[in-house]
Parts: C-alpha cells; structure tokens; sequence
C-alpha cells in the first residue's frame, strides 16, 4: 500500500532525520523522500543514503535476523541491493526509530508501487530478478511474512474461498513491488517485510502491481511460470490478489479493483462483490 505522512508526521520524521544525521555525523543534502509506507523519510548524504523509520515503541529493539539489518547478515552477497554500512536506533515520546545508513542507489523504477508505463526492462534485468529471488531462497529466514491466520480471514473474504490448510513457504522479499526496484542495474529496495512468503508470492506481487500495464503483467507470468503454474505457485498469486483487493477495500488503489477481480476470474475464481462500485460487475 502507498501512504503519504501527515503534515504532522512529515515533521516528526524530518526532525529525527536531522538527529539521525547527528548521531552518525553525516551532511544532507538533496530533497527529501518519503516512503510509501508513510513512516521513513531518506535523504543523500555525499555517497550514502540516510534512512529514518518509525514505528510504535512496543517494537525496539529490533528483531535479530530481521528487517534490513538482519537482511544485511543472512541474504547472500550476490543478491543486487544497497548495501546497509551503519545503524542507530532510539527510543522517544513512545516512537521507536531507526536510521540505516545505505548505499545510494538509483531511482526505482516506479514511484508507486503500481506500475502505470512498461519500463521497457530487458531480458537482462529479468534474468537478474530471477537469480536474485533464487539468491533470497537460500537465506535463512526468522520469520514468516503473510502469517496463516491472515490468510483465513481473506481467502474467503476476498477470494470467496476457504484458505489452504498448508501453505508452502520460501524465504523471499515480501514486498516486490515496483517501487523498491530499480532499473539501471537492478537493486532491490526495502527490506523490511523479507522472510518465509507462499511459493511464488514475489513474482505474484509483481503481477498484480503491473495488471495496469498488461504486457508487462503477462511477461512477469510467462517469466516466472515455473513457478507460478504449479500449485504452490497458483497459491501465492492468489495470496496476493486478496491482499490487494484487501488494500482496495480499505481505499488504496482503487482504480485496480475491476482488474484485480478479473485476474481472480481468469483463475477460476469469482471474489465477492464489494461495497465499492469498482468490484461490481
């Protein structure tokens, strides 16, 4: 989902940028950049980049294995992403933050997680997708991304299906969208959610943020068939069309309701109307 902070937020999160900055003796430079979560704020600082999180008290310190950090420790190094150099996390009036101090990377290939124009990627960058999520699968992982009760509640909610009794599960990313690639070279951004995700849920959350762009949608599922054809797969993209239509449903992308609803049809599967006109047929 894409969030845009507050105003209030927006000047919380500058102010601990500026204090993370302190902290780590950098100079920002540049303009600021909001995440789409609504909760970070980054900025250039010379050859690195500064990244500040927030989040409820209730979650310091951070998990072990977990999160960038623990992504900088157990993905492999042959995995394409900003390399993570420094941290510093504190605690204050009931926030726990968190500052990373990256590699500074290009702009990702899309502001949105939802793609609107084909990027016209070529079949490098693919291959490299590729071997980068077979890359994730061999980390370990310690813990799981999209837990079981959240998919009983959506599978039939959203899918007006029962959920699988057993998902198979592989360590991914999480968050595979195109606001955390980039193009010129591929380097996967964000490693907050990166953990044991459905079979086949990376590439699906890909195809379902580009059903705008059907050409692009339609090479991810020929590129990625192997695994989205089996039935595991088939599982993780229908995981990530209920959280998508989930995130319709609470207002995000709205405009994607009828072609999410289209892409569960296309596979046997006819989701409930919904009280927004986008899902009535």
């Amino acid at each position: 989902m894409s969030f845009q902070p507050d105003d209030d937020t927006r000047h919380d999160l500058t102010a601990a940028h500026k204090k993370a900055a302190g902290f780590l003796g950098l100079v920002c430079t540049g303009p600021q950049v909001f995440g789409t979560s609504g909760t970070t704020v980054g900025r250039r600082a010379e050859n690195v980049w500064l990244r500040v999180s927030r989040s409820s008290r209730l979650r310091a310190p951070r998990p072990t294995g977990q999160g960038a950090l623990g992504a900088e420790q157990l993905v492999p190094a042959s995995v394409p992403r900003p390399r993570l150099h420094d941290t510093v996390d504190w605690t204050e009036a009931g926030w726990f933050y968190q500052a990373d101090v990256f590699d500074l990377v290009g702009s990702a290939v899309s502001s949105t997680p939802d793609l609107r124009d084909d990027p016209g990627l070529d079949d490098g960058w693919w291959t490299g997708l590729r071997n980068a999520l077979a890359g994730i699968a061999e980390a370990p992982s310690t813990k799981i991304t999209l837990r079981q009760t959240w998919v009983e509640e959506v599978f039939p909610k959203y899918l007006g299906i029962p959920a699988p009794a057993e998902i198979e599960r592989i360590t991914g990313h999480g968050d595979l969208q195109w606001a955390n690639l980039t193009s010129e070279p591929l380097k996967i951004l964000d490693w907050e959610r990166w953990g044991l995700v459905p079979v086949g849920y990376d590439p699906a959350v890909l195809w379902v943020s580009s059903l705008h762009v059907p050409a692009v949608a339609d090479h991810i599922l020929v590129q990625f068939s192997d695994v989205l054809d089996t039935p595991a797969g088939r599982i993780g993209k229908l995981v990530a069309l209920a959280e998508m239509l989930q995130a319709v449903d609470r207002g995000f992308y709205e405009d994607m309701a009828p072609l999410l609803a289209q892409a569960a049809r296309n596979l046997g599967i006819d989701p409930p109307l919904s009280d927004r006109d986008e899902l009535r047929t």
